[in-house]
């Protein structure tokens, strides 16, 4: 299997090394970012564990053609997927083209394991409990025991982690095959398990409805950002609702979350062109900035840089060769 580990100090530059993903990144608690990555791949699985120190959204496009387990290991906090809360007795479900916000809490560790969506299929077939569980991943999130998912995710690790060893002791199909079924066959084990009800259903809640659709309006508005005031507006809600909404979901205010929302666009946007391409305030502007002053001492704080202190992409692909 193909490995790889790496640490990092840029949320973007964390997403864009996740194989096989389009997604984006977004950081919102200021300070220093400190982010870890373990990625294995075969050619039909793909496991990697991530660490995050800071709160993060992620917003994006589940791989086409794969079916995608996620399994908290720690979420010291509030997590939500697909607009449902969540706790660290769930795993996460999603289906390959089907789109996703996550938003996880600060310090965050997770893994996640996509395999082929056929591979569902060929574990599932002729089983007593298919239906069961084909009804559970009708939903992204599902609550399992808080001892039969410690029990799969110690195994999920045991076997991560002595793949991880034995990467380079010359890999074969019938072992990757081996691993996948293994993963897969504890996954759906743990989703049939007796205890683990069937009935549940998790609804996505109005709070996190408000929240992503203030965040998408505020993606595509980019130069015409919304205010708060506008999206209240637009959204037919009360500002004390947009504040309850962004304090139960992001634990922030809207103020705070959107603008490092568009910050981090800003970001992403100076780290992807050549400073010959594209100035820092024709960025800044692009997303909403017209105070260079302010938004450099709110990219700052956010960061932990001033924007001019940013790689550009000239010097990230030095770093690359």
């Amino acid at each position: 299997m193909n490995q790889s580990i790496a640490r990092f100090q840029d949320v973007h530059v964390h997403a864009s090394a996740v194989r096989d993903w389009q997604q984006t990144y977004s950081q919102i608690t200021a300070g220093s970012l400190q982010s870890s990555l373990t990625q294995l791949s075969s050619a039909r699985c793909h496991l990697f564990r991530e660490q995050i120190n800071q709160r993060v959204v992620q917003h994006g496009e589940a791989p086409k053609g794969k079916v995608c387990f996620a399994v908290p290991i720690a979420a010291p906090g509030t997590l939500r997927m697909q607009g449902c809360e969540a706790d660290d007795n769930s795993i996460f479900f999603l289906r390959g083209g089907e789109e996703f916000m996550f938003h996880m809490p600060i310090g965050m560790d997770m893994l996640s394991i996509t395999f082929d969506d056929s591979l569902l299929d060929e574990a599932l077939e002729g089983t007593a409990y298919a239906g069961d569980v084909r009804a559970l991943l009708k939903q992204p999130v599902v609550s399992v025991p808080q001892r039969r998912l410690a029990e799969c995710r110690g195994r999920l690790l045991a076997m991560f982690s002595e793949a991880l060893l034995n990467a380079d002791l010359g890999d074969t199909p019938d072992r990757e095959q081996e691993l996948e079924q293994a993963m897969l066959g504890e996954l759906l084990s743990a989703l049939s398990d007796p205890d683990c009800d069937r009935r549940q259903r998790h609804a996505s809640s109005t709070h996190s409805f408000i929240v992503e659709r203030c965040h998408r309006l505020t993606v595509e508005g980019t130069f015409n950002a919304p205010s708060v005031f506008e999206l209240c507006e637009r959204l037919q809600i009360s500002r004390r609702t947009a504040q309850n909404s962004f304090r139960r979901v992001a634990e922030t205010t809207p103020v705070h979350y959107l603008r490092s929302v568009r910050l981090n666009g800003v970001r992403r946007e100076l780290m992807s062109t050549l400073a010959s391409e594209q100035s820092i305030g024709d960025t800044a502007s692009t997303w909403g900035f017209f105070h260079l002053s302010h938004f450099a001492a709110d990219y700052q704080e956010l960061f932990g840089e001033l924007p001019s202190q940013t790689r550009r992409a000239a010097a990230l692909r030095r770093l690359d060769s």
